[in-house]
């Protein structure tokens, strides 16, 4: 499959003329999961950010354990696109972490196909609620265990239990930062989605 690079010159904003189909994926995940970070390494145009400085008084309603050295954070949400081919492209949403902002959620899961779960094995316990909502809304997703380097190893049938996830739910490992990784993601969350289809 042909990738556009995301240092693409900025003509490229334009989508080609080819393009038949669009498709909306939200990416979630708890709290400093990497949801920015993925959006922004994967787009082949300039992310749309809306990320602010975290404030003392943010830290009386935000739990930082274990991301203590995290200074901004998205307060509405992230924007990129990727062409998968000449005729298919993702409209990628990324949601903020803190349940403060989940009220947003539900315009930015108005419409979309699937979704990205951003999991983040230093801090497993934040996206249990993420997932519940997820299943509640009956929305397909995938998990992508993003490596931080800190982050402790699990087997993924651990992650499987652990997270109460059903055998046909893809888990992947991922590297937010690394544009090739997030894009095997959503490789791996198209075919899920086609595999629902047939």
């Amino acid at each position: 499959m042909d990738f556009r690079g995301s240092d693409a010159p900025s003509g490229v904003d334009v989508l080609a003329d080819s393009v038949a189909t669009a498709v909306k994926v939200v990416i979630v995940g708890g709290f400093g999961a990497g949801k920015t970070t993925l959006v922004g390494s994967v787009s082949e145009i300039r992310p749309l950010t809306t990320e602010e400085t975290m404030t003392r008084a943010g830290e009386e309603v935000d739990d930082v354990a274990g991301v203590e050295r995290k200074t901004v954070t998205t307060v509405a949400m992230d924007f990129g696109r990727i062409s998968i081919n000449d005729e298919l492209v993702l409209y990628l949403f990324g949601t903020p972490g803190q349940q403060r902002f989940w009220f947003l959620w539900n315009g930015l899961f108005e419409g979309a196909l699937g979704a990205v779960v951003l999991v983040d094995t230093r801090r497993l316990e934040v996206s249990f609620d993420v997932i519940g909502r997820l299943e509640e809304r009956g929305v397909p997703f995938v998990v992508a265990v993003n490596a931080f380097p800190d982050s402790p190893g699990h087997p993924v049938e651990e992650l499987r239990g652990a997270l109460d996830l059903p055998d046909e739910v893809p888990i992947v490992l991922c590297d937010a930062r690394s544009r090739e990784s997030s894009r095997d993601v959503l490789l791996a969350l198209m075919r899920y989605l086609y595999s629902l289809t047939s």
